[in-house]
C-alpha cells in the first residue's frame, strides 16, 4: 500500500446522509473488507493526506479496480470490466437510483415492494457497464432489458453476464439501430414494462464535454489538468448528444407517450437543475397523469430523478393487480 504525506487526522461522519437508506454505499469505503474481496485493489490504495485510506480518484485505472471491487464485494459480481475509453459510473450513485426507484413502485402497490423478475425494468443506455441492471437484479431481483446504440457497449454488456451465469435470462441487452429513437424498436409488441431508467448524455457539444472532464479532473487532483487522460470519463455518445440532456429528455418524454399503454413508470435522471422547466413542459404536453421528483444527493452532487406515467387510476390498478400480485 503506497503511503502519502500525512495532515491531521479528518473527523468523518460515519454515514453518507444523503443516499438512500436502503444504500450499501452509505458508510465510508472499507478498504481492507474490498481488497479481501478483490486483492487486485490494494496497489491503488494509499494513505491520502488526512491518513485515511482511500484511492487517487483522478485515475482512470483506480476507479475501475475501486468498481470490479464494490460489484463483486455487493452484488456477487466476478470478472467485471470495461474497454478503454468506456464510462465507469460511480457505484454508489447508481445503486441510490435504483433504490428510489423501487420506492416509486412500492408507493405505487400499496406499500409492498414488487420483487422478483416478473418485474421488468428497461435501461436505457446501458453503457458497457452495465451497472444499473447489476444493481437492479441483485437488489430486487428485476429482470432488465438494457439498449445501447454502440455495438461495443452491447458486447461487453454480454460479457459481463456469460461472466455471471445467474445473470442469464435475467437481463437481456438489445442494440438501438436507430440513435434519435428511444422505445421505438426496442420494446416490443404486447410486452409490458414495469418501470424505466436513464442516465443521459450531460453535454451538448464535444467541445464542451472535454471541458467538464478537464474541470472534473483539476478538481480531483487539486491542480490544473489540460490533457484528459484515457479512459476517464466515457464515450462521445456517453457523454454528449445535441442539445445536451434537456433535448435528449424532452425527446425522450415525446416519444414515451407513444408508449403509454406498454409501460408504467418512466424515468430519467436530471444532473442540471436549470433543465428541469422544460423537463416539466415537456411532460405537460405529452399529458403525462402523475409526475414525481426524487432528489438525490451524493456529497455536493446534488441530482434528481423525474418519473412519470400515462395510466390512469383505473389502469394502474389493473397494471398491479395483474403483474404485481404475490
Amino acid at each position: 500500500m503506497k503511503r502519502h504525506t500525512s495532515h491531521k487526522k479528518k473527523e468523518h461522519s460515519t454515514v453518507k446522509s444523503g443516499m438512500h437508506k436502503r444504500n450499501k454505499h452509505r458508510e465510508r469505503y472499507d478498504f481492507k473488507q474490498l481488497i479481501d474481496t478483490c486483492p487486485e485493489l490494494s496497489q491503488y490504495v494509499m494513505m491520502n493526506k488526512y491518513d485515511d485510506e482511500s484511492i487517487d480518484f483522478s485515475d482512470p485505472e483506480a476507479i475501475k479496480m475501486l468498481n470490479k471491487a464494490l460489484l463483486k464485494h455487493y452484488y456477487d459480481i466476478e470478472n467485471w470490466d470495461i474497454p478503454q475509453g468506456y464510462l465507469c459510473p460511480p457505484v454508489p450513485g447508481r445503486a441510490d437510483y435504483i433504490h428510489h426507484i423501487s420506492d416509486i413502485l412500492c408507493g405505487s402497490n400499496y406499500g409492498k415492494f414488487p420483487k422478483g423478475e416478473n418485474i421488468k425494468c428497461l435501461d436505457i443506455g446501458v453503457g458497457a457497464n452495465c451497472v444499473y441492471p447489476l444493481i437492479g437484479n441483485k437488489e430486487y431481483g428485476w429482470s432488465f432489458i438494457g439498449t445501447d446504440i454502440d455495438p461495443v457497449a452491447i458486447e461487453n454488456g454480454n460479457k459481463i453476464i456469460e461472466h455471471n451465469p445467474f445473470l442469464k435470462d435475467q437481463i437481456e441487452l438489445r442494440l438501438q439501430n436507430n440513435p434519435k429513437d428511444f422505445f421505438y424498436g426496442i420494446i416490443q409488441k404486447d410486452e409490458l414494462i414495469d418501470l424505466t431508467v436513464c442516465n443521459p448524455p450531460f453535454h451538448a457539444s464535444l467541445e464542451e464535454a472535454k471541458t467538464g472532464t478537464l474541470r472534473k479532473l483539476s478538481n480531483l487532483s487539486q491542480k490544473k489538468v489540460t490533457k484528459p487522460v484515457l479512459n476517464f470519463g466515457g464515450q462521445n455518445n456517453e457523454l454528449w448528444c445535441e442539445g445536451g440532456e434537456e433535448r435528449f429528455v424532452r425527446e425522450m418524454i415525446r416519444e414515451s407517450k407513444k408508449f403509454a399503454d406498454s409501460c408504467f413508470w418512466f424515468s430519467t435522471l436530471i444532473s442540471k437543475q436549470s433543465n428541469l422547466k422544460s423537463t416539466y413542459k415537456a411532460l405537460e404536453k405529452a399529458e403525462a397523469v402523475d409526475v414525481k421528483t426524487i432528489p438525490m444527493g451524493q456529497g455536493n452532487k446534488i441530482s434528481r430523478i423525474v418519473v412519470w406515467t400515462f395510466l390512469t387510476k383505473e389502469q394502474q390498478n389493473k397494471w398491479r393487480n395483474t403483474r404485481w400480485k404475490e
